[in-house]
């Protein structure tokens, strides 16, 4: 009978092991991935912290204003277009941006977006607008990522007429991709 509670015990023990070992493996796996951890109580599409393991490459965009909306106008504000119009061009640039790197707009973890105030909305930045926008590229059923962010308005940005620049962090896992265009 004490051989068989020692094979008992030596078959617990076994299994106790293999939980231990599946649990860490577990872990470890899990600690592989970018985490976003939302806001509580909320539905706003931003994250409330992004976490990101070791082993993955930080990629910095610059800030990104738009392109004219309507290249021929005098008036600068005209050029340019509202808030949304605006935000809505940066973000297709820096998806292009993004993509000769071979990364896309999931792949960011923070963004800080700097507005100037609108005359029409008695020099209060357009929040709104800025929000229409990027409702398009963030928490989307295709593209359910959402970045850490930050918005402020500032008084001015460089060029006349601009409300919106925006620049963004993206990470990618070390070794996941070909080397992107224009790195060497």
């Amino acid at each position: 009978m004490g051989d068989l509670a020692s094979a008992s015990l030596f078959l617990r023990l076994i299994v106790f092991l293999s939980c231990i070992a599946a649990a860490t493996l577990a872990l470890a796996q899990s600690t592989d991935i970018v985490k976003r951890i939302p806001l509580p109580n909320s539905d706003f599409p931003i994250s409330g912290a992004v976490v990101v393991p070791p082993g993955y490459e930080t990629i910095y965009v610059s800030g990104t204003i738009p392109q004219p909306a309507n290249p021929s106008a005098t008036n600068p504000a005209d050029k340019y277009g509202d808030t949304k119009t605006q935000t809505v061009s940066v973000m297709k640039q820096i998806e292009a941006t993004l993509e000769k790197q071979q990364l896309s707009m999931s792949d960011v973890v923070m963004m800080h977006v700097y507005l100037v105030g609108d005359s029409s909305k008695g020099g209060q930045m357009d929040f709104a607008g800025m929000m229409a926008g990027y409702k398009q590229f963030f928490g989307t059923p295709e593209q359910p990522n959402k970045p850490a962010r930050s918005a402020v308005q500032v008084a001015a940005l460089a060029v006349s007429g601009v409300m919106v620049e925006i620049e963004v962090i993206a990470v990618r896992k070390r070794g996941v991709h070909a080397e992107p265009a224009g790195l060497k």
